[in-house]
């Protein structure tokens, strides 16, 4: 199998992160240059018409896209060490809990940073700055309701690490780019449980 991954962004390092915890091996990486536009070749395209990352061919020719869907195929294939849950009560409450940090915290990270931060106006045409501003406030509104949870337990869908801490980690440490710091704005819990993760082996995946 390839997966089709890319440098800094959080969703290719989701999948390297959730491979990682999982001790997955054998897998080759291909790396796309997002800035140079290899997402958008009619090669790449013809294998993921909406041009994103990551992409995960398959030995049968089939080419899997979408972080969820690639992490849900590898869960599957190594069962091992499960961060999606064992049973259909755990894996309901996990996917609830990791659908939130997608769309209520990855999500406006990720629409502030591609709309401010210079760097990306090659991949974010037309930048719309006050879009922008507006999704970094709802950052900081995200990271009180995670801040609160996080009081409470040591990770984010309760006792022990899966999935949904992986994609607000990589949310979290891609929020740099907008010059966000849970400790620095006060969100002490937030931050414990970043260090925590910092701290995983999992977490040096690029």
């Amino acid at each position: 199998m390839k997966l089709y991954t890319a440098t800094r962004a959080p969703n290719p390092r989701r999948v390297l992160m959730f491979m990682a915890e999982k001790g997955i091996t054998g897998i080759d990486f291909v790396t796309i240059d997002l800035n140079a536009g290899e997402h958008k070749a009619p090669a790449y395209q013809a294998r993921v018409p909406v041009s994103r990352v990551p992409a995960l061919e398959l030995d049968d020719g089939r080419t899997l896209s979408e972080t969820r869907a690639i992490c849900t195929y590898l869960e599957g294939l190594y069962p091992q060490n499960p961060l999606m849950g064992v049973d259909f009560d755990e894996r309901a409450f996990i996917e609830m809990h990791d659908r939130r940090v997608e769309w209520y915290w990855l999500l406006p990270i990720a629409n502030c940073v591609r709309h401010t931060h210079p760097g990306l106006a090659t991949l974010e045409k037309p930048q719309f700055p006050d879009f922008g501003q507006s999704q970094g406030q709802k950052v900081r509104e995200s990271a009180r309701w995670l801040d609160a949870t996080l009081s409470t337990q040591d990770w984010i869908a309760g006792e022990r690490f899966t999935i949904a801490d992986i994609t607000a980690f990589c949310a979290l440490e891609f929020a740099r780019l907008m010059k966000f710091n849970a400790g620095e704005e006060g969100f002490a819990a937030l931050q414990a449980w970043r260090d925590r993760v910092a701290a995983r082996e999992s977490a040096r995946a690029m």
